[in-house]
């Protein structure tokens, strides 16, 4: 599933970044009135509206791919396995260490304070 993932994030950008350069190339509704006076180049590439039906049909098609592509990207989020329990039980925790063993010191504590319960109090 993780190799889906990722083709799918690949097609995702990189239509992202075609949808950007698609509308970036687009005119505004305001571009025919320059043309009108001979500032645009209406007898362009597509002709004068081609260019136009082309561009926006571009657009909408790869935006339809980007829509299918987010609803991918969502359903492979949301189906990852759940961990059960808390994030704080998954932690590893290390031995600890008493500071009489970290020091070299043997504990020669007498056998009535050895069972009593206040044997982590410093004395």
């Amino acid at each position: 599933m993780n190799w889906f993932f990722s083709v799918v994030l690949t097609v995702h950008i990189l239509v992202a970044l075609g949808i950007v350069g698609l509308v970036l190339m687009q005119h505004g509704k305001g571009a025919d009135m320059g043309a009108a006076f001979g500032s645009g180049a209406s007898g362009s590439l597509f002709g004068s509206s081609g260019s136009a039906n082309f561009l926006s049909r571009m657009t909408g098609i790869l935006a339809a791919v980007f829509f299918v592509t987010s609803l991918a990207l969502a359903y492979v989020a949301s189906n990852k396995p759940k961990t059960t329990g808390s994030v704080m039980q998954e932690t590893v925790q290390l031995p600890t260490v008493s500071p009489a063993a970290a020091t070299g010191a043997e504990s020669s504590a007498s056998p009535a304070t050895a069972g009593s319960k206040a044997k982590d109090i410093p004395k």
